[in-house]
């Protein structure tokens, strides 16, 4: 039989542990996890530390110190890492996206499309925007359509990959008609349907290391991962990104971001109630 914890064990975080904790996580992910935050810390690690036989969060800090970066520190950062999302969340990109499409498909000879989901969680954005391109432009189809989607943590790529979602999941921003049509039952969830995973590619990636060769996007969404990053960090991603976004290309950010004071490169534009941003002059 396996040890018992108490969960009063695996709750408190000293001030130097959470220094600790707080340097790992910013020179790893370029997340800032603010003073007043050890709620959040104790509440994510101490899983950790249970599955982990440790105990408690200080033994599994103590353990962690005087180690190289291993596979236990990448499990902290992405326990620390938000994955918060849904479905259709904010909906008006998705909404934006039959009058965007248009507009960058002209621009190519081929026609073709190549969208990238740079901070995919568990992959609710990735399917919503393939599920938008099936049912507004049921004719791009691979070899013609070509999505990415990435993610900082491995354990949210595989979840991505698998597809399987619960029933409160799924009924978080997608309509039933649209479970319906792509989605099969699978135990007690749902899991997306092949021809729609097939569509997409998923690789972890982390956006603060060099990135590696990637096509020229017509589409990206970055949404809500930027608001986590410092000033420099944000004009990095940026930089790198005017590598690899079309001179067509479009870029939508979450509702609470803006380029702004980033990287005066970019200009925004508005399709119907929707935000995005392209480099200037390029339009």
């Amino acid at each position: 039989m396996g040890r018992v914890f108490s969960p009063e064990t695996l709750m408190a975080i000293s001030a130097a542990d959470f220094a600790y904790i707080q340097k790992l996580l910013l020179e790893r992910s370029a997340i800032v996890l603010a003073g007043g935050k050890e709620y959040l810390a104790e509440s994510r690690l101490g899983p950790v530390a249970r599955d982990e036989g440790f105990g408690s969060i200080d033994r599994l800090v103590a353990h962690l110190r005087p180690l190289a970066f291993n596979g236990l520190h990448q499990k902290v950062v992405e326990a620390l890492t938000t994955n918060e999302t849904s479905f259709f969340r904010d909906v008006v990109p998705f909404k934006a996206l039959k009058h965007v499409i248009p507009l960058v498909q002209a621009k190519r000879a081929d026609r073709c499309l190549t969208v990238w989901s740079a901070a995919c969680s568990s992959g609710q954005e990735p399917y919503s925007i393939v599920i938008t391109l099936r049912e507004e432009f049921a004719e791009l189809i691979a070899p013609r359509l070509r999505i990415l989607a990435t993610d900082l943590s491995t354990e949210m790529v595989g979840r991505a990959q698998k597809a399987t979602y619960t029933q409160i999941e799924v009924g978080r921003g997608l309509a039933p008609p649209l479970l319906a049509k792509y989605f099969e039952r699978q135990g007690n969830g749902w899991q997306v349907k092949e021809a729609l995973r097939r569509q997409i590619e998923f690789r972890a990636m982390n956006l603060i290391e060099p990135w590696p060769s990637l096509p020229q996007f017509d589409i990206v969404f970055l949404r809500n991962v930027l608001i986590y990053f410092d000033l420099s960090t944000k004009k990095e991603v940026f930089a790198k990104l005017r590598s690899v976004l079309a001179p067509h290309g479009v870029v939508f950010l979450g509702s609470s971001e803006t380029t702004h004071n980033v990287d005066d490169a970019f200009e925004r534009v508005e399709f119907e109630k929707a935000t995005c941003y392209r480099l200037r002059g390029r339009g």
